[in-house]
């Protein structure tokens, strides 16, 4: 996927004055924030499955090499093969070539973040190959020409209108914002799909050392049409999907749903593992896993690590504001909201993705809600030292800094200015108790008035609630 993160400022400029977008995105904070506290809250456990979950992951990271190579050793054992890719470029040739040994014309596809991060529809087009979405969310947003908005709902940024125009122009059918006959519309289009196609692409919530096995994670059913009627099932999985065990699997899966759409388990759970047997009534002929570094390795070892614990359940952006004002399209690439701020400047390089950490309020209730407790706001405060350190922040930003930076250090000179201020302020705001513009507030003044400052300084008020004066 082609990145704008760059251009996040104009995207969310663009984001916050479009109506339908707003219209769209309220679901994301009524129906997410809600069903998430009450699944979590009717299981007494679910902190310490947490807990479990984390220490899962660390152990798992901290052994990667011995676990890929048991994994490897038990899909062959299964009559299956892994292909080794550090790329998006290798992962997608190595996708081509098996797709042309069984002169593939047709392609469906689950839905996966990382396809999406390796630009896998659009290079098998280019080939001569019609890649299918199989799921809603993801065939809606193919039907737009879109990528994906949200990790787990890629279509939550498109209102009812917008898809019922949508079926009408690809579907020739007379406009209907009937939801039942959209969705029947779309399911029986699919059906012929899966046994047209040639290949089946899915993705991997987890890959499991013991066995071999790759796991999805479903509502819809759609992963298994797609990786059982095809000659080939190809599962496109990064290194990081790693756990050494089933009862491992199984934790994680406990805190997974739960934090992603408040179920207490997704409606499928499907594992396969290797090619089918001579026994088995289905399945696919050739079983193929492309495992995909495109960076992961470097994060090793670092501060950054963390990030490889993510299991893609999108709290943290359910619960973010900005992801709630902006939408996920605003941070151009592939994974939006607080976990996209933390881990696309490790994809993309800091100065592609440098105002994305910067789109932030601080206020913490994605490391909150996180099920793999991963210290997001630790991390992008990491990427705005980087990005100070390497000299890329405008030269506004950096004398800004510097000079705030300067009265911290020497407390007496930042309480007399701050107090200065906060006096200069008030008297000049005194009248409306509001700014409509002030110097240097553009950013807030631009879309909100700013409330005149009431009362003394926090250090003040402060010191004032301890019984002192200062």
């Amino acid at each position: 996927m082609k990145s704008t993160a760059h251009d996040f400022k104009e995207n969310a400029h663009k984001a916050l004055h479009d109506t339908e977008l707003r219209e769209a995105l309220s679901v994301v904070g009524k129906n997410f924030i809600l069903k998430r506290r009450l699944a979590a809250d009717a299981l007494p456990e679910f902190e310490t499955l947490r807990d479990e979950a984390v220490e899962i992951k660390k152990r798992t990271l901290n052994e990667l090499d011995l676990h890929l190579e048991r994994f490897e050793r038990k899909v062959i054992e299964h009559g299956g093969q892994v292909h080794w890719c550090i790329d998006a470029a290798a992962a997608r040739e190595t996708v081509l070539s098996i797709c042309r040994s069984v002169n593939a014309k047709t392609v469906t596809k689950g839905k996966s973040m990382l396809g999406e991060e390796i630009g896998i529809n659009g290079f098998l087009e280019a080939n001569n190959i019609r890649p299918i979405e199989t799921d809603l969310g993801e065939y809606i947003i193919q039907l737009a020409d879109e990528p994906p908005s949200h990790i787990i709902a890629p279509a939550v940024h498109k209102t009812k209108s917008q898809i019922a125009d949508l079926f009408e122009k690809h579907h020739k059918l007379p406009r209907s914002m009937d939801g039942e006959a959209l969705v029947a519309e779309a399911r029986a289009m699919l059906r012929q799909a899966y046994f047209d196609a040639d290949v089946g692409i899915t993705g991997a919530n987890f890959l499991v050392a013991e066995t071999g096995s790759s796991v999805i994670v479903t509502n819809e059913g759609n992963g298994d049409l797609t990786q059982t009627l095809p000659q080939i099932h190809i599962v496109l999985a990064s290194i990081e999907k790693m756990v050494p065990t089933f009862e491992d699997m199984a934790t994680i899966l406990r805190v997974l749903a739960r934090s992603a759409t408040g179920q207490q388990m997704s409606v499928y759970t499907t594992v396969s593992t290797g090619a089918r047997r001579a026994e088995d009534p289905d399945g696919p002929e050739q079983y193929h896993v492309v495992m995909i570094d495109q960076g992961r390795s470097a994060m090793l070892g670092t501060e950054l690590q963390d990030l490889l614990r993510c299991i893609r359940c999108g709290a943290c952006m359910n619960h973010c504001p900005i992801y709630h004002a902006v939408g996920g399209h605003a941070y151009g690439y592939v994974y939006p909201g607080p976990i996209g701020a933390a881990l696309d400047p490790a994809l993309l390089g800091v100065a592609e993705a440098l105002h994305l950490p910067n789109a932030s309020t601080f206020c913490g209730r994605c490391e909150e809600v996180c099920p793999m407790r991963i210290p997001l706001p630790k991390i992008m405060r990491h990427w705005r030292e980087r990005a100070f350190e390497d000299g890329i922040q405008p030269v506004v930003q950096r004398s800004a800094i510097r000079l705030w930076a300067f009265f911290a250090r020497n407390p007496l000179l930042y309480r007399l200015n701050t107090r200065a201020a906060m006096w200069a302020l008030h008297a000049l705001g005194a009248a409306r108790g509001r700014f409509k513009s002030l110097p240097f507030a553009s950013g807030w003044t631009a879309g909100r008035d700013l409330p005149a400052p009431q009362g003394g300084t926090f250090h003040a008020q402060w010191a004032a609630k301890k019984g002192r004066t200062k």
